[in-house]
């Protein structure tokens, strides 16, 4: 048989079939946070209120520590023609990000009273603020008493004489065990995992990844390991940095449902829940 005729008798090669970028390939990691982690509205208005609950003023400078994308600095700033806002993080490229899709939003006025620094918050030097939030848990990134005290000592001496600071937290049983939470958003579903705990050093391992319509998804898509901190030791740990006053605000639940409500309450009364939020609050 000649060379001719197999060729003429070999059968055509497939041609591969052209794949779509899939859903996940297509996302923004920073832009699927925002909206399933964050809610800097309700946040700042706590802020706000409490603030001003004790204070008896306006707070009108805020610090954001650990404050990736800024949204809650941009947030700020936007709420008031005084507000002035200062966002502190070490992630070089998610303060870029930041820059480019929530700072690119705003305008010259606001712009003129916001700043991004990529810094360690251990050791940056700012100037002094009434209010400095660290939410999001990202202070738990500090296992060590004595640089979680370092840390405290810092940010006291960041706040002017009446000053607040604001710190997110949670608790009950299921802080201390393995488990996936799902919750279906606008055209994703966030999953948030704790892959691992050490019941001796209270450290965990925990995840987001992100679920999407066409069955692609984004495994790890952040990851953290923190120690999970009692609230009597972090208000110990506080009173030892010199702050003069602090407490904590737990959220509300339905009585007939146990269902969590978006409602803080000012307490140290701490009825069994599974799992609650909550803020803990001191004043320089």
């Amino acid at each position: 048989m000649s060379t001719a005729t197999l060729r003429k008798n070999r059968k055509p090669a497939r041609l591969a079939k052209r794949q779509e970028p899939t859903m996940a390939e297509q996302a923004d990691l920073h832009a699927l946070y925002q909206e399933s982690v964050q809610n800097a509205e309700f946040e700042l208005d706590f802020m706000e209120a409490t603030f001003k609950e004790w204070t008896g003023r306006e707070a009108r400078s805020m610090r954001e520590d650990f404050c990736g994308t800024a949204l809650s600095s941009v947030e700020w700033v936007k709420r008031h023609e005084k507000n002035t806002a200062i966002g502190i993080d070490y992630e070089q490229s998610v303060l870029d990000w930041g820059r480019d899709n929530n700072i690119a939003k705003m305008n010259a006025d606001q712009l003129s009273r916001i700043e991004l620094v990529n810094a360690n918050v251990l050791d940056v030097e700012t100037g002094k603020y009434d209010a400095i939030q660290a939410f999001n848990f990202s202070y738990w990134i500090f296992k060590q008493r004595a640089v979680m005290l370092q840390y405290f000592k810092s940010l006291r001496e960041s706040l002017v004489d009446d000053g607040v600071l604001f710190l997110d937290f949670f608790g009950g049983s299921e802080c201390y065990q393995t488990q996936k939470e799902k919750r279906k958003l606008d055209g994703f579903k966030y999953v948030w995992e704790q892959a691992d705990f050490n019941a001796l050093t209270n450290v965990m391992q925990c995840y987001i990844h992100f679920h999407f319509p066409d069955k692609s998804k984004i495994k790890r898509a952040f990851d953290y390991q923190w120690r999970v901190w009692g609230p009597s030791e972090i208000r110990e740990i506080l009173e030892d940095a010199g702050f003069s006053k602090h407490g904590l605000y737990r959220q509300k639940f339905d009585p007939k449902t146990d269902e969590p409500l978006d409602e803080y309450i000012m307490t140290d009364e701490g009825e069994d829940y599974a799992c609650w939020l909550g803020y803990i609050i001191a004043q320089k």
